[in-house]
């Protein structure tokens, strides 16, 4: 088999089409599991993880059964597994989002899952619902490999990071509203109420995201309004001069318009140590973040964490 690097180039506007149906694709099994599972402070019920496949849902509980749902992006499928032994699959290719939606009703149906969710994309501005979305989109599933496989190596990077913190943290997870890879500290203090704003999403969720003092760093793929593929770091609330913080590695920079530090996704594909780059930024918009906003870092962190190796108490 051909070499693959482990950090593949992304150029948002050779795969923009495949993107943006992803994404649907996506938020449309999201909103399966947001039907079906309780909710979790800041929304943590709802992301997807990433799986030596693709993304999965991980599993859902379906009454005394549990629901997985993984977009299985090594052999371009959406496959349906319950507990009980059964399975259905979806070939993922080009088509509409109307027709990928039926599919899935079907497939849940079939399975005797029930199958009433949302149908409307959030964080998408202009998007016709599922059922409406008739017009063909493309699929190109080596480009969609290729953002799974940035995802695997952001993830374990993403992982690592989070091993250092010993507060309230998330999951490394991926939000297929945002169609972005996020992990997120927190301080333990409540946070000013969000104002929201958000298209395509309730107020009463992004003030629940937002209820406590965090810091988080995440990747995303691109988007029309910024088409390059970046990783990103806010603090909410931001702390006083946090914009003119120094933070590293040089690339990175803050961006007035987001309101967000971002780093560049190529000046980590392309550094001598992308481990190491993608780390430092991690580590120093959260060190800008704790220490501008006063946090107790001495209660809150603790060493890297190392394989076999209990934390020390």
């Amino acid at each position: 088999m051909p070499t693959v690097s482990p950090w593949p180039d992304l150029d948002w506007p050779n795969w923009r089409e495949t993107a943006i149906g992803l994404q649907l694709r996506t938020q449309i099994i999201g909103k399966v599991r947001l039907a079906l599972t309780p909710w979790l402070n800041h929304s943590w019920h709802v992301p997807f993880y990433v799986s030596a496949r693709g993304l999965t849902t991980s599993a859902i509980a379906v009454g005394e059964r549990i629901l997985e749902i993984e977009f299985d992006l090594l052999h371009d499928r959406l496959v349906f597994m319950t507990s009980d032994g059964r399975s259905r699959g979806i070939e993922l290719r080009a088509g509409s989002i109307a027709d990928f939606h039926k599919t899935v009703i079907a497939c849940l149906t079939e399975l005797d899952i029930p199958a009433a969710f949302d149908g409307t994309p959030s964080e998408m501005a202009d998007v016709p619902r599922f059922a409406q979305d008739t017009a063909e989109r493309p699929y190109n599933g080596d480009a969609s490999r290729a953002f799974w496989r940035t995802l695997i190596q952001v993830s374990r990077v993403f992982g690592q990071f989070r091993t250092g913190f010993l507060g309230k943290a998330s999951p490394v997870h991926f939000f297929w509203g945002s169609f972005d890879l996020a992990v997120t500290r927190f301080s333990g203090r409540d946070a000013p109420t969000h104002p929201g704003g958000f298209p395509g999403l309730p107020d009463s969720v992004t003030r629940d995201a937002y209820s406590h003092e965090e810091a988080s760093v995440g990747f995303w793929p691109g988007s029309d309004s910024y088409p390059n593929a970046s990783f990103y770091a806010y603090a909410y609330p931001a702390p006083e001069r946090y914009a003119e913080a120094e933070v590293s590695p040089a690339a990175a920079e803050w961006n007035a318009g987001l309101g967000e530090f971002l780093l560049p996704y190529d000046a980590v594909r392309t550094a001598a140590d992308p481990d190491a780059a993608l780390l430092a930024f991690c580590q120093s918009t959260y060190d800008a973040a704790a220490d501008l906003a006063g946090w107790d870092r001495a209660a809150l962190e603790c060493p890297t964490g190392r394989q076999r190796i209990p934390r020390t108490v």
